[in-house]
């Protein structure tokens, strides 16, 4: 019996390892703040409000949407370029900003403008590009010694979902047409949305819940199975810039939400990416729905998600 108990605790424990990617020393949190909250919300009820809605039905929207990413990058000092594609005999465009030396390798961060059907879409997912403008910010002001690419990409919700169709497929095939070798990719997607209360975060397996907390508060780093080392660094650099609390999971893709989002198409691409979230519907219930506002949104608490970003991306690319 005594065994039996052993070996039940030894797996947990394993389990634990496995999933949750654990620090046993932590750097001490930056208490010095570096990323405007107020910025950040005025990107995202310029994309939420003024331009919405923002999905294949609105392509004026769309286009205006891009274009005014692509002003924010190019007053943040980006190199800016698009990648105009066609999509059902439609054109689409991700919009590009480079950072850096034009090094052998590169770190590419991302996340998608387009939202699901004609909602807001302040969380889904205005706050990832409101989060990738203000990460550009701080790029410039600090050149990295690595080349970075911000890449805003269009058509990652439904109908293109999971297709070719995908902005992020679009540009992830290219990268791998031209050999490109990417040392990291991480996806912000839904970076927004924190709650304090008690049972606000919920999870799509049981099992989870013995791992992470149930309170929403704070931001979660997803990796599929292998790619644990790399989550675990990224949230080492995170959890040392900003007092956020940080999870981290690698995790096969049977478990709904690991995938859902555009890092998805730079695995199939050979590369390792990760996603940056809030957990979506897992926390954030006006999740594709006319609720998904920005007032709705925590605009200290991302702040400190891009001043994590900020810092793993840093760390990588050293």
């Amino acid at each position: 019996m005594l065994f039996v108990v052993l070996a039940l605790l030894l797996l947990l424990v394993c389990a634990w390892f496995w999933l949750t990617q654990p620090l046993f020393s932590r750097l001490q949190p930056n208490s010095v703040r570096t990323v405007d909250p107020a910025r950040l919300e005025a990107h995202v009820r310029k994309l939420s409000i003024e331009l919405a809605p923002r999905d294949v039905g609105h392509m004026e929207n769309l286009d205006r949407a891009a274009s005014y990413i692509g002003t924010e990058l190019v007053q943040a000092g980006a190199s800016v370029s698009e990648q105009r594609y066609r999509v059902e005999q439609i054109t689409y465009r991700n919009v590009i900003a480079r950072f850096g030396p034009d090094t052998p390798e590169r770190i590419v961060v991302g996340a998608h403008y387009d939202a699901a059907g004609p909602m807001p879409g302040a969380d889904d997912n205005a706050s990832g590009v409101a989060g990738l403008i203000e990460l550009a910010r701080l790029l410039g002001v600090n050149p990295p010694k690595l080349r970075i690419d911000l890449v805003a990409f269009s058509t990652e919700e439904p109908p293109y979902f999971r297709t070719n169709g995908m902005g992020s497929s679009v540009h992830a095939q290219s990268l791998q047409k031209e050999n490109v070798r990417v040392r990291a990719m991480l996806s912000l997607e839904m970076i927004g949305y924190f709650s304090d209360g008690s049972g606000s975060q919920h999870f799509p397996a049981g099992i989870l819940s013995a791992f992470y907390p149930a309170t929403g508060n704070f931001i979660g780093v997803v990796g599929r199975v292998g790619d644990g080392l790399l989550a675990r660094r990224v949230k080492s650099a995170m959890s040392g810039a900003a007092p956020l609390p940080v999870y981290s999971i690698s995790a096969p893709s049977v478990i709904p939400g690991i995938d859902f989002s555009d890092q998805l198409n730079y695995w199939h691409a050979g590369y390792k990416a990760l996603m940056i979230t809030d957990t979506a519907f897992y926390r954030n219930l006006n999740y594709h729905t006319e609720h998904d506002t920005p007032e709705k949104l925590d605009y200290k608490r991302m702040a400190m998600v891009v001043e994590g970003v900020y810092a793993a991306v840093t760390d990588l690319s050293q």
